[in-house]
């Protein structure tokens, strides 16, 4: 099993390490003045250096090379480490057109998007020009359950009428966010429980979709994306919007839920990466008692089990993505499971030495630190609760023992 990076990735990662030391690092103080200027609005700079990133060739990296026209021209692999740098920064992916939830809805749309809605939504989305919003979690039901969506899709005419009640629908507050995949139930007396639900398109500015309010993670509301509760009243999109077909639905999901597992996972490992390089700079600077914190064992501690960690869950990660790409992610789901449960919590365990050695600034706005904290955090519910990948895990693994 190799892990060695080729010259190709190699190439690449010191470009865009480079970009982010020139470009992104020294603007994230101007990045948050421009969001708090305007909430719901891409700030100017992002804006700027998307334009530069473009430019320079370091765009959507993320789409696999089994996508056929539309490509990155990446495997899984290959683009861990630079999915793992952009982690660093929690707006960079944007920058190279990698964020999440727009990755996930381009890839529903190269691999399972007819013609029509290719060139219609993710040529623009490739492009960089719009954003897009995936809209499945509901308030009232336990949606780490796909199959108990309660949003009604119901077909009059040419026509769906949709009715139903979403939140923590990311994106959906941007102004630039143009276009939902909304995930509901066409058929939901099916008696096979995963034929019941399908999705559909659905255009930000369709009559009947109101973006009720920004919901707030630990206080932050992550402008400019956001996580908007969005009522669906009587919305109607052709019929022609529905993804792949009717019952197809969860077919749909699941087929975008596995890559994107694993690009969080990526990027978590970025963040705990930076984290760990903030805690050894302030270990080796501030001086408490009389010396360096970095004298002190118990700091030494942190730091080593916090580099072992680290280490841990990237080789995790790389493993999980040679097998999407040599077995495909099928073959690969028991790993893809792993890691979820893994990353997010190893990246909470650094971020919390890191957040202890800064003492106040930990919990501050002077550092990404809490914020990032709290972005982890969530990670633990998104894309599926740690508990339901263990308990599916766990049933997985005791079934080849039988």
């Amino acid at each position: 099993m190799d892990f060695e990076y080729s010259d190709k990735v190699n190439d690449l990662l010191t470009r865009v390490k480079a970009f982010m030391d020139e470009n992104i690092y020294p603007n994230e103080e101007l990045f948050h003045e421009q969001v708090n200027a305007e909430r719901w609005v891409t700030p100017a700079i992002l804006e700027e250096l998307k334009v530069k990133a473009k430019a320079e060739g370091l765009w959507n990296f993320f789409l696999p090379l089994a996508y056929g026209e539309y490509t990155g021209g990446l495997t899984n692999l290959e683009y861990a480490p630079l999915a793992e740098e952009m982690g660093k920064v929690a707006w960079a992916s944007e920058v190279f057109n990698c964020a999440a939830p727009d990755t996930g809805n381009m890839e529903v749309l190269a691999k399972y998007g007819n013609p029509e809605q290719k060139k219609q939504w993710l040529e623009p989305l490739l492009a960089g020009k719009i954003r897009s919003a995936f809209a499945m979690t509901e308030p009232e039901v336990a949606s780490s359950d796909a199959t108990n969506v309660e949003t009604s899709i119901v077909r009059d005419g040419d026509e769906y009428v949709i009715n139903g009640r979403k939140f923590y629908i990311s994106g959906a507050c941007r102004k630039s966010c143009e276009i939902m995949i909304v995930m509901g139930k066409t058929d939901p007396e099916n008696p096979n429980r995963h034929m019941q639900q399908s999705q559909v398109l659905v255009p930000m500015k369709t009559p009947g979709v109101t973006v009720v309010r920004p919901m707030q993670v630990f206080g932050y509301d992550d402008a400019p994306e956001g996580h908007a509760e969005v009522i669906f009243k009587d919305v109607r999109v052709p019929v022609s919007n529905i993804i792949l077909g009717e019952g197809r639905g969860f077919e749909v999901a699941q087929g975008r839920l596995g890559p994107g597992r694993i690009h969080h996972c990526m990027r978590s490992v970025g963040a705990a990466q930076r984290a760990l390089e903030l805690m050894c700079k302030r270990a080796n600077s501030r001086v408490v008692f009389g010396k360096l914190l970095i004298a002190n064992q118990s700091v030494r501690e942190d730091i080593a089990k916090s580099v072992c960690q680290i280490e841990q869950c990237r080789l995790m990660t790389l493993k999980a993505a040679q097998k999407m790409d040599t077995a495909g992610n099928k073959e690969a789901k028991d790993l893809i499971a792993m890691i979820k449960i893994v990353a997010p919590n190893m990246a909470l365990d650094v971020l919390d030495r890191a957040i202890q050695m800064h003492g106040a600034a930990g919990v501050s706005q002077d550092f990404f630190l809490a914020h990032m904290y709290a972005g982890q955090r969530t990670l633990r519910l998104a894309d599926g609760p740690d508990q339901v990948h263990m308990m599916q895990l766990g049933r997985n693994v005791a079934r080849s023992f039988e």
